[in-house]
């Protein structure tokens, strides 16, 4: 298509884009049935029977949402809610079509948690002949960075390189996580110097975005191209920024010429590395949080303009070239870009939004309303908190809590990227000290976390999904076990809460777990790996040594010594007497543990 018929298809779009954002009213939900309370020791848990059509279910106690700092969504996806931390309460559900008003609530049922000996009982029981689908790997679809020209960096913090272990940092989850593809901010931002206007026409240079995305598939990944933020000479109103790295927030001057920039990028990365790599490997995300006016000065109307130029742009490159949105905070705006692009004709090849400190919602029942079944639903930010410098992250709190939201969002999402891979970050500032809160999976200096460690244990699961029940007092106890085809059994088991203020532990919480796997054939050899408060917990290493804000030379060399994935007990040749292996542990909340059966 030439640049004239591109620039008369945009001009239809644009006309064509509604001002009217308010899509039809989803189907009213019946309240919830069959709201049952299980007290225990140190919860209450929360069953209920689904909703036809919910995307997720609202609890509340004593008549307001159980909610908490920093969870930006305070509804699940699912018919089960463990409230942990709080005395008697009566709680209701209400089921949730949208991000609107939830529908009615149920009867309300009133439970107090359960007293009784400590620590209770979880009995968990796998069954390695039973297959119950090929193993979903939701974290290996897209892993988060800040910003990708963080790469081109030849700066320290910490007395750390920041380019050169940004780029091991995504060596590392590409490796041993899996991870195809990363997702950043800021590609347009003028440190790359995409866009300026001499004599008032554009004039485009993407000489240092090669040099980032040269750098990115040399590690083995693909980006996920977020389109944004705007170019100086191209805002609006330029003044309008976020971050410390000043990116501009504000629409553009002028849609047409922001159409022409994101062609010129799409077809220059298409003569680059070659239009099938794209169309293949690569996709196109319009802007960041649109719905917040941190990130968006325009309007809503505004910002769904910007989108249908921007999906027009990608698709007149080549009609197969993935592109989607809104890449929205909170689960917000999902549904209304649903409903705009049913009447402007955009292009949606995948749907993406965001939410910390809980499980994704499950917007497929959304999807199915609109006519879109099976659309790709992608989370591409997601973790313990939204907040900078908020400590959860950094010890085995992050650890289960990633693993539940990976259970939770395997088979139904097709990605869950975690936000981000290393704590090389400035949006408010560089880091201040080795253990600050940082977002990373990764520290700076490249240590791991507990939480990094958490998805290696779930990487090391097999193929074959296996059956596998949780049963007794379990609370926060969840379980995720596979078969490998040379036999190997591995079993993840985790305990772990939503209530932040019990991160650093509730000693009613803990649990004895009795696993049982069965269906074995022949002795095996078993190996136990632990993640809690004394295992596999580099910050408490580092507070071990005393802490402060940066090691020197000799204790970056003990971290690196010591930062390893520890077994809780040696290995051990396991008896399986009539294909059964029986093991007891003791099991802190929180806490992680992986038993391995090999043959």
């Amino acid at each position: 298509m030439s640049t004239a018929d591109a620039r008369r298809d945009w001009q239809a779009r644009i006309h064509r884009a509604s001002g009217g954002l308010t899509p039809a009213a989803p189907p009213a939900l019946a309240p919830p049935t069959g709201l049952r309370a299980h007290p225990g020791a140190g919860h209450v848990t929360l069953t209920w029977d689904p909703v036809p059509g919910a995307a997720g279910y609202l609890v509340s106690r004593d008549g307001r949402p159980a909610d908490q700092p920093d969870v930006d969504v305070t509804a699940v996806p699912a018919c089960r809610y463990v409230d942990t931390g709080h005395g008697p309460a009566a709680y209701t559900v209400a089921a949730l079509t949208s991000m609107e008003t939830p529908g009615p609530a149920s009867p309300p049922v009133t439970a107090a948690p359960g007293e009784g000996h400590l620590p209770a009982t979880a009995e968990v029981r796998v069954d390695a002949r039973t297959v119950t689908r090929p193993l979903p790997r939701p974290w290996t679809a897209m892993v988060g960075a800040e910003h990708l020209s963080h790469l081109l960096s030849q700066d320290r913090t910490g007395g750390r390189p920041i380019g050169e272990e940004l780029a091991g940092a995504l060596r590392t989850v590409r490796a041993e996580l899996g991870v195809r593809t990363v997702r950043a901010h800021a590609i347009l931002c003028d440190d790359l110097g995409v866009y300026k206007e001499v004599g008032g026409r554009p004039v485009y240079d993407f000489t240092k975005v090669d040099q980032v995305y040269d750098t990115v598939l040399g590690l083995g990944l693909r980006p996920v191209v977020e389109l944004g933020f705007m170019p100086r000479d191209l805002a609006a109103d330029a003044s309008r920024r976020v971050f410390g790295y000043e990116a501009i927030i504000s629409p553009p001057k002028d849609y047409e010429a922001w159409g022409d920039l994101v062609r010129a990028l799409v077809e220059h990365l298409a003569g680059r590395y070659g239009i099938q790599e794209l169309v293949d490997h690569w996709a196109f995300e319009v802007w960041n949080e649109p719905n917040l006016a941190v990130f968006w000065s325009g309007t809503p109307e505004e910002y769904f303009l910007l989108y249908d130029v921007s999906a027009a742009a990608v698709k007149n490159v080549h009609p197969d070239l993935r592109v989607g949105g809104p890449a929205s905070a909170a689960n917000g705006w999902v549904e209304e870009l649903l409903a705009h692009v049913a009447g402007s004709g955009a292009a949606l090849d995948f749907v993406s939004t965001h939410t910390y400190g809980n499980a994704p919602l499950d917007w497929r029942p959304a999807l199915a309303r609109h006519g879109r079944q099976g659309t790709p639903i992608w989370w591409t930010e997601w973790g313990p908190t939204p907040t900078h410098f908020h400590g959860i992250g950094d010890g085995p709190f992050g650890a289960t809590f990633l693993l539940h939201g990976m259970k939770s969002a395997a088979g139904r999402l097709a990605a869950l990227s975690h936000w981000v891979a290393s704590d090389h970050f400035e949006e408010l500032g560089r880091p201040p000290r080795l253990f600050h809160g940082g977002f990373g999976l990764l520290t700076v200096g490249n240590l791991r976390k507990p939480r990094f460690h958490a998805l290696t244990l779930a990487a090391r699961l097999g193929d074959d999904e296996l059956a596998a029940t949780v049963d007794g007092d379990a609370a926060g106890v969840e379980a995720w076990a596979a078969r490998h085809e040379d036999g190997r059994v591995g079993v993840l088991v985790w305990n772990g809460t939503l209530n932040q203020a019990q991160a650093g532990g509730a000693p009613e919480l803990a649990r004895t777990v009795s696993l049982t796997i069965s269906g074995l054939d022949g002795d095996h050899t078993l190996t136990h790996h632990r993640i809690d408060q004394r295992h596999s917990n580099i910050e408490a290493v580092w507070q071990s040594m005393g802490g402060g804000d940066w090691p020197d030379a000799a204790r970056w060399a003990d971290l690196h010594a010591a930062n390893g994935l520890d077994q809780l007990v040696p290995a051990t040749r396991a008896a399986a007497p009539g294909g059964v292996v029986r093991l007891e542990f003791e099991l802190p909340m929180p806490g992680v543990s992986f038993v391995e059966l090999t043959p």
